[in-house]
């Protein structure tokens, strides 16, 4: 276990306005147990994180938080951490926990240097690669499988290119922080029509930014995958892994709600790469997503910790959080001790993807002595004619003896949930020799209180939202609430009591000829 000295205060940024943020808590619990002062500047009370025992003081972010604030005009973000600055008295690192607060801090880095330690990045790099449009040209340029990608210039190129790239295509926002707050758009969206693409583009002008259609990748076992690493500057790495989604939130579309640490060349080669050629300084979280011809291929960018960077935790207890944490403040970095097979798990996402999706997160060890099928050689996976994808990039990575066929249990499950055909090729299951310690987002004997708090805040709301459902519903379909679960497709009018034959039954409105189903959802 390495040992911390010269322990300067940290300060945890996030203008997001999650307060079931579990990668902010995971970053005051990986720096107060080492005995360093952890601030978080976020909404106010903080959520649940807020109840933390390693965490010396939460601070109430700038006015609006991430709905009010231009992050090339952050002069509230620098008012608010010039004010937290002087009520902590020394210089501290700041750590952004978000898209937006990366972004902000590197715009802002020429003026904090003075009273924070920040990662150097190059003018504009965080706001770089998270923008989608600009990592689609990195992507082409640097010879990095990207799924194909267009940003259609009118409303007819977008309806024609839908249709070009195969239904559904997936059409995403370039910069999805500047979102408006109650518009309805979301940063990603599947469109099953060309009438779809056409509308969501109209709403370029309100959206702030523009509309990128990429080719749809199919979800399945052994498709979704990230890299976390912490770079120092060159873009060196100090600590860097792989891993994959075993469970997501949304199903098959969101954040990690189980996932484990998988050694996987391709991945990392990938992320190695992208970090030397940016020269990227600090702490980044790459999505891959692997294709029917087992290339892996780049699909998001976040320049800051993911909310499950706990997952890269070494033997001695390093993660990248710490590693940042150690190089700014000119301390020698362990050299890590890779602790692959370890399990990071989203409790609260995890029990809604796990009963959304109908499976379970932990795949049944299938007989060992079956021979797994070979994906195509790394020389003989081809990009296509597809941007951003170069013939010849090493895309699979060579199975070994501990990789065995898709149980059929998990095919079975994968389809009970809608998910499309699996890509080719084996799912990588980890043998239990090596098989790591579980790490829970929420739970931690000695950090019980935030556990319990989001617990407490995730019920309430989830009997809120009910609620508030069921007082939309008409009474007869709160009384039937058990038939309408037996027999989901059954019809309002089917349900509703016979009328007397001396009174005429009233015309079925809108809402009693819809679905009980969509009733009890809307």
């Amino acid at each position: 276990m390495h040992a911390f000295g010269n322990l300067v205060p940290a300060v945890l940024l996030r203008l997001d306005r999650n307060p079931f943020h579990h990668g902010t808590l995971g970053a005051v619990r990986s720096l107060g147990r080492k005995g360093v002062e952890v601030h978080a500047v976020v909404e106010a009370g903080g959520g649940p994180m807020g109840r933390s025992r390693y965490l010396r003081a939460v601070h109430q972010g700038p006015d609006g938080g991430s709905d009010g604030l231009d992050p090339d005009a952050p002069e509230a973000l620098l008012e608010c951490l010039v004010g937290v600055s002087e009520r902590i008295g020394r210089p501290a690192v700041l750590v952004a926990m978000d898209d937006l607060s990366a972004i902000a801090v590197a715009r802002l880095a020429p003026m904090l240097g003075e009273r924070f330690r920040i990662p150097h990045q190059p003018d504009g790099l965080p706001a770089r690669v998270a923008d989608k449009a600009e990592l689609s040209r990195l992507c082409a340029r640097w010879d990095i499988p990207h799924p194909e990608t267009v940003i259609p210039a009118s409303g007819a190129e977008a309806a024609e290119t839908a249709w070009r790239l195969g239904l559904p295509a997936v059409a995403k926002w370039s910069r999805p922080w500047l979102l408006p707050a109650g518009s309805g758009l979301r940063s990603t969206t599947l469109v099953h029509s060309a009438a779809e693409a056409r509308r969501l583009y109209e709403r370029s002008e309100e959206a702030g930014c523009r509309l990128l259609l990429q080719r749809f990748l199919p979800a399945g076992p052994d498709t979704d995958w990230f890299f976390h690493g912490a770079f120092t500057r060159g873009g060196h790495p100090l600590l860097a892994g792989s891993g994959r989604k075993e469970l997501s939130w949304p199903v098959r579309t969101g954040l990690t709600a189980v996932g484990r640490w998988l050694p996987d060349p391709a991945v990392e080669e990938a992320g190695l790469r992208i970090a030397e050629r940016l020269g990227y300084q600090g702490i980044l979280d790459l999505d891959f997503r692997r294709d029917e011809r087992g290339c892996f291929r780049l699909v998001d960018f976040n320049p800051r910790p993911g909310a499950q960077f706990r997952l890269f935790t070494d033997a001695a207890g390093l993660d990248v959080v710490q590693a940042m944490y150690l190089d700014l403040t000119g301390q020698r970095v362990p050299e890590p001790v890779p602790w692959p097979g370890r399990v990071f798990v989203a409790e609260n996402y995890a029990l809604l993807a796990a009963l959304r999706g109908r499976q379970l997160p932990f795949r049944r060890e299938p007989s060992v002595g079956l021979a797994p099928p070979r994906r195509p050689p790394a020389a003989r996976v081809e990009a296509g004619p597809e941007a951003g994808a170069a013939p010849g990039v090493p895309a699979g990575r060579r199975p070994d003896p501990d990789e065995t066929p898709a149980p059929p249990a998990a095919a079975a499950a994968a389809a009970s949930a809608g998910a499309v055909e699996p890509a080719a090729g084996p799912v990588r299951v980890v043998p239990q020799r090596e098989r790591g310690r579980v790490e829970a987002a929420w739970f931690a004997t000695d950090d019980p209180k935030p556990f319990l708090a989001m617990l407490s805040a995730f019920l309430g709301r989830g009997a809120g939202k009910g609620a508030r459902v069921l007082r939309r519903v008409p009474a007869h379909g709160r009384r039937t609430a058990r038939a309408v679960v037996r027999a989901p497709r059954q019809r309002a009018r089917d349900l509703t009591p016979p009328a007397s034959p001396a009174v005429p039954a009233p015309p079925a409105s809108a809402a009693s000829a819809a679905e009980p189903d969509e009733l009890l959802t809307r």
